[in-house]
């Protein structure tokens, strides 16, 4: 797998291409590994998606020999600020994500993330000052009409999938400018969460409360695959990210929303209602109008 410590140059390749497919269509299918968890509290899942992690994340370093990489970053402060944030906002996200899933919110999760392109757009004008074309415009205003009918249906805003559209976002903005290499950024970011979690696990079993071990084989099973669920996904997306425009990594995020999409409706049975019919349209031809030019550019 490609490692590199600085941002790459502003093209595409084909192992961009293949690392970046391959993390969507695993993210693509996380619903149902998510939704075998149900049962189980967002909280617990998360912590042990942390904790698995950090074997699976320090062996590919092993492997590739970048460890004094990892260790130059653990005596950076700055680094290990930055990666406080980056941290901070994918934990976010996961427990988001994971709750929703539970909880029978999976199409609010897919879209989120059809949302997610356009608010890149939306970042890039406000953060780093860029002028929005007029297609960009017109993509973002669908959206704002879709989620104002969503909003007037609910009564509410979209909340999670705001929610995991802003989580992610940042977390994708701020994880692009990230000084280290990708491989290396995820085991920083779960080191950095590690004390927490593992804390929270001893007190839930402490407690009585946890699934880990307790006799059901599944759930052990279950939460010990939590590294590999998370690792290797995210682990391909940063290879991915390095390695490809930012424009062909806005094209390419439709794939894992679009087979949550689908899994929710026919697998999950969720309850499309008219708003949603209405409002999920809207945000695909949003996608449409802003892809066209980025694809005819190409």
């Amino acid at each position: 797998m490609a490692d590199v410590s600085a941002p790459a140059e502003n093209k595409d390749s084909l192992n961009g291409f293949l690392f970046a497919l391959s993390a969507y269509l695993l993210w693509g299918f996380l619903p149902l590994y998510m939704k075998a968890l149900a049962h189980i509290s967002p909280a617990e899942v998360i912590a042990h998606r942390i904790l698995w992690s950090i074997p699976v994340a320090g062996l590919l370093l092993i492997v590739l020999k970048r460890t004094d990489d990892l260790k130059k970053a653990i005596r950076n402060p700055r680094m290990l600020g930055m990666a406080a944030v980056t941290a901070t906002l994918i934990s976010v996200n996961w427990g988001i994500y994971v709750w929703a899933i539970g909880t029978g919110h999976a199409l609010d999760t897919a879209l989120g993330y059809f949302i997610n392109p356009l608010f890149s757009i939306l970042m890039g004008a406000v953060l780093l000052k860029e002028k929005l074309k007029r297609t960009q415009i017109a993509a973002l205003a669908l959206v704002v009409i879709a989620v104002i009918i969503l909003t007037v249906e609910a009564g509410r805003l979209p909340v999670v999938a705001l929610a995991l559209t802003f989580s992610w976002g940042f977390y994708a903005f701020f994880r692009k400018t990230l000084p280290i290499g990708p491989n290396q950024g995820f085991l920083l970011e779960v080191l950095l969460l590690s004390p927490i979690a593992l804390g929270y696990l001893v007190y839930l079993n402490l407690e009585g409360g946890g699934h880990f071990l307790m006799g059901n084989t599944t759930d052990t099973i279950l939460l010990a695959a939590a590294g590999l669920v998370t690792a290797v996904p995210l682990i391909l997306y940063a290879n991915g990210a390095k390695l490809l425009r930012l424009s062909t990594i806005g094209i390419m995020q439709y794939i894992a929303p679009s087979m949550i999409f689908i899994t929710a409706v026919f697998v999950f049975n969720e309850p499309f209602s008219a708003a949603k019919a209405v409002a999920f349209p809207l945000i695909w031809a949003a996608l449409v109008i802003y892809t066209l030019p980025m694809l005819r550019q190409r």
